[in-house]
């Protein structure tokens, strides 16, 4: 399995945000951001921490590398306070089980805070690789749904579930 250590965003990862906005990456949700969303996202990355919401993160490489983000954050869902998950990876570091490690390190923080019993991703069923990292991650699928985002426009995803009462499989 892939070395990835997760820490908390900060003022510094600004320009790895920045990255992460190329249309490549963003293909599955929405299509690249204006450098306002991004300066507007970052800020809400930074303050998301101290809010008891969720928290967003920063995947780092042994070496130091930033080379993503992967996060948690409250949702009502069905009628039930979830958490959903969400990541993204540079491309150039796609393919190598970095997102997997990442979900996985990022749903044991989330376990760890005790409050919710389940955690949610919705990836677009056109994105093959982040439905297998919720697979390899240890989520069941649910089955498709509609799914609003970015706000405003639906797509097509798969609602896939971790209960995070259970430890996750290290695989």
């Amino acid at each position: 399995m892939a070395q990835v250590r997760i820490t908390p965003w900060s003022e510094d990862d600004l320009a790895l945000l920045r990255r992460l906005n190329a249309p490549e990456v963003r293909a599955h949700t929405g299509g690249s951001e204006t450098d306002e969303q991004v300066l507007s996202r970052h800020e809400r990355y930074v303050q998301f921490a101290g809010t008891g919401k969720g928290c967003m993160f920063t995947v780092v490489l042994p070496d130091g590398a930033k080379v993503g983000s992967v996060g948690y954050w409250d949702r009502e869902w069905r009628g039930e306070q979830v958490y959903e998950m969400g990541w993204a990876v540079l491309p150039e570091h796609q393919g190598q089980g970095l997102a997997t490690a990442a979900v996985r390190a990022v749903a044991a923080a989330a376990r760890d805070r005790r409050t919710r019993r389940f955690a949610h991703a919705y990836p677009s069923v056109g994105n093959p690789a982040s439905n297998a990292v919720c697979r390899k991650a240890g989520f069941t699928l649910l089955g498709e749904i509609d799914f609003e985002y970015p706000p405003g426009e639906l797509m097509r995803s798969n609602d896939w579930r971790l209960d995070l009462t259970t430890a996750v499989e290290r695989t």
